[in-house]
């Protein structure tokens, strides 16, 4: 057995099967998600929000997945058909591979790359590309219009993400998302990550994400007031709900790119827990809710306020960090700081 497991079939077959885990474990979670999305909405609004099918409308998710995948495919006439179905298909696909490089734990990856962050930023590049031919090919001004927006608004928006990026690579010296968290481990717990350093960047990073998965107050590639939904507008059942899924995945990449970068990943809060994965999950868990009342309580932008936020605030601020970090990187400032850290503390008490 040790020795199949050693073949090249064996090690093969082993990805294969922490790929399925994965996928399987993270579209189980999207259910849970959007269920907890929902209610937490619902709550806000002083309504129950889904609460008849399943115990406490647990299995809500569950008979929507059932509805889309049982519905008809509806193509519209004009439509080029070939494109028209491979956009969601796109969508779906490149959502999925960002996750090969997320660990959940120390050595908890399907594959640990040493470029991993460029890995995940080229990824979440390529993904406007399935909205784009979904808004064309769908032969309808509103779906185009929506898909143009959302072209901008991301490509917009990585910029800045991928400069606070270069901050916390200035910081740890690695492109590697494990070596990122373990940069992060320390005697003080939780004031050793990279959320106090960084600060100002963990709100213009969750800003940012917020812009590059299309989620409220910044949805305005779907925007029922003036382009019905978007470039989602001609699409029903099987790819409909996988543009959906593409996009709640993104959004919980998001959560844990947070995790990982700012706030320690699997490591635990107080040095005397041991880490693990749940403090991970847990992590995401709390950032998510947090993006579920950023919808509920904050009134969509107008689109030329989003770029202006983009490309006036957010540019360059993040590059002025990046200038700011690397000065201090340079002269050894803020890591002698923080090797003098506990002293200081010590000093203060």
């Amino acid at each position: 057995m040790v020795e199949f497991l050693a073949s090249p079939l064996g090690i093969g077959l082993t990805i294969l099967a922490q790929i399925l885990l994965l996928v399987v474990l993270l579209l189980m979670s999207l259910a849970v998600l959007l269920y907890a999305d929902r209610k937490i909405w619902a709550a806000v609004q002083m309504r129950k929000g889904p609460n008849v099918v399943g115990p406490f409308g647990l299995l809500q998710s569950f008979a929507d997945f059932f509805k889309y995948a049982l519905k008809e495919i509806v193509i519209p006439a004009g439509a080029d058909r070939a494109i028209f179905l491979m956009a969601p298909m796109i969508t779906f696909t490149l959502s999925m591979i960002a996750w090969a490089v997320i660990p959940f734990g120390d050595g908890w990856a399907i594959a640990e790359l040493n470029v991993a962050i460029l890995y995940v930023f080229a990824v979440s590049s390529l993904e406007v590309y399935g909205i784009i031919m979904g808004g064309w090919a769908s032969n309808s001004k509103y779906p185009f219009l929506g898909s143009l927006r959302s072209a901008a608004q991301m490509i917009s928006y990585e910029v800045s993400i991928g400069l606070i990026l270069i901050g916390v690579i200035i910081s740890t010296g690695s492109l590697n998302l494990t070596d990122i968290v373990r940069a992060q481990h320390g005697d003080l717990g939780f004031l050793n990550w990279y959320w106090l350093p960084h600060l100002p960047m963990v709100f213009l990073f969750f800003i940012s994400a917020l812009a590059e998965t299309n989620r409220p107050p910044f949805d305005l590639p779907e925007a029922e007031s003036e382009l019905v939904a978007g470039y989602q507008v001609e699409y029903s059942s099987t790819p409909f709900l996988l543009f959906m899924i593409g996009e709640y995945a993104t959004i919980v990449l998001m959560t844990a790119l947070i995790s990982l970068i700012f706030f320690g990943g699997w490591l635990s809060p107080v040095p005397f827990l041991p880490d693990g994965a749940l403090w991970m999950v847990g992590k995401m868990l709390v950032i998510f809710f947090l993006i579920s009342m950023v919808k509920a309580i904050v009134p969509r932008y107008r689109y030329d306020q989003l770029m202006r936020l983009g490309w006036k605030v957010f540019l360059p601020f993040s590059l002025a960090w990046v200038v700011l970090v690397a000065f201090l990187a340079r002269y050894e400032v803020l890591g002698g700081f923080w090797a003098r850290w506990p002293e200081v503390l010590v000093v203060i008490q």
